[in-house]
Formats: C-alpha cells, structure tokens, sequence
C-alpha cells in the first residue's frame, strides 16, 4: 500500500478525532488539511505517517499544540455553536480532553495514546482521570435521543443519566423528533442516522437546527460517510456498536463547546 493510500485509509477517523477536538468540522478539517500539507513539505514526516494511524495522529497532535491556525467562517460569520467553539478554544488547550477522546471515541491504547502525545503512559492515565472528574463537575443539560431501536434508545437513556443529565424526550421517527422539541427545548441531540419509518435522522436534526441552535452527537454504523471534508458534516460522530466511554466522552466534548446548556 502506498503511503497516501495508507493515509487515505486513516482520514475519516482523523477528521472525527479533530472535530470532537476543536467543537467545529470547519476547524477540525482545516487541521487536518494543515497536516497533509506539512507532510508533503516534509518528506521526513510523510515517511513517519507512513508507519500507520499512531504515527498520523502524533504529526496532527503536534500542528495542534504548536499553532493557532486562522479559521475564516464560512460565508464570513460562524454560527452559535461554532462561534463558542472558537472562543473556547482562544482560551484552553484541552490536554486532559485529548487523552481522553484518544482513549475512548479514537480506542488507541495508553500506550499508544502516550506515543501521540508525546508522554508517559503514566501521564496520560491522570490526564484521563482528570477529564473524567471534569465529567462529574458538569453542568446538567436536557438530551433529546433520536433513535429507532429501543434497546439502544433505553441504554442511551441509562447512560445520560447516569451523567447527570434528563431527558428531554425520545424519538423514532422524524416526526416524532420534531415532536418532541416542541414540548421540550434540548441542550443536547443524540441522534441515529437511519430511522424506524425509513426517515434519516440527519434530516431530523436539521428540521431541529432550523428551529435553534443545539449540539448533536450523531450515532451511526457508517461513520466514513459522514467524514468525507466535501461537504458540511456533523462535528461529534460515534461509531456504532459503541462503547459507553467513547458517548461519554462525546457527549462532555459537545458540552464543553456549548454556549447555552438548559436546566
């Protein structure tokens, strides 16, 4: 395999990982375009890429931490939750959040997790331990979870509140989403891609957005088809079957980007 067939491959996962990082697909992909463009100037860091997923995102981690590259919005003025992205970012260098998004939505092990950051395992188990209590110091929002299978639905349900969170409703269709944010004003949407009546819950979500401005974390078995960079994609995607820690992490990331959280 060639090395920018073996990159191609990591792509989509590193445009994940970037875009929980940052709290924008805007500024999320610009990084990683940012570091396509250092590795072919570098002909030494196209050929560390080229040992594999580790060694990319080391070369992404390092842009990250040595730069604050310049985000122009799209049509010149950002949106709510991208404009409180932005501003949160001026302010913290979310190391903690690193590890932790390393460790779980990205599933790298400590060890490896400690190569792409450049430190001790040892360091990087505190750093996730200190993102875990930042968790539990969160404030409290309201989840709207659009999902089809009820299985699934109820776990979501379990996990979010065992955050700390309520729920704002459920749902299974996109009527039924639209429904529901009609009675209740979410702070937070965890949606599925495909649902029960043959409706998309991306279009759910827009008829959701249209209305206010929210973060959604999307649920979905296909993540690659919503990491392309070529068009506007959902910021936080989690891969389905997931694991508790990586929603966890997802949903705090969301949070954390997010100016206004209801009660």
């Amino acid at each position: 395999m060639s090395v920018s067939q073996l990159v191609a491959s990591h792509l989509p996962l590193l445009r994940r990982y970037a875009r929980a990082l940052s709290g924008s697909q805007q500024t999320g992909d610009t990084y990683v375009r940012a570091t396509l463009e250092a590795a072919l100037a570098d002909d030494g860091l196209r050929g560390e890429i080229a040992e594999g997923r580790v060694a990319l995102y080391r070369a992404f981690t390092a842009l990250w931490s040595s730069s604050a590259l310049e985000i122009e919005p799209v049509g010149g003025q950002a949106g709510g939750h991208e404009a409180a992205a932005s501003e949160r970012l001026a302010s913290v260098t979310p190391l903690c959040r690193q590890a932790l998004l390393l460790t779980t939505l990205e599933d790298f092990s400590v060890e490896e997790t400690a190569t792409i950051l450049d430190m001790s395992p040892e360091q990087v188990e505190d750093l996730v331990r200190e993102a875990v209590a930042e968790i539990d110091r969160e404030s409290t929002t309201r989840v709207l979870i659009i999902e089809d299978e009820p299985l699934i639905a109820m776990q979501l349900e379990d996990l979010v509140r065992g955050l700390g969170h309520d729920i704002a409703g459920t749902a299974a269709t996109r009527t039924q989403a639209v429904d529901a944010v009609g009675e209740v004003t979410p702070g937070l949407v965890l949606a599925d891609i495909q649902l029960a009546d043959g409706s998309s819950g991306l279009d759910a979500v827009d008829d959701i957005l249209q209305q206010f401005d929210v973060p959604v974390i999307f649920i979905t078995a296909y993540p690659e088809r919503l990491l392309t960079g070529d068009r506007p994609e959902p910021t936080y995607l989690v891969t389905k079957p997931f694991q508790e820690a990586s929603v966890r992490a997802a949903i705090s990331q969301a949070l954390f980007f997010n100016s206004s959280k209801p009660l």
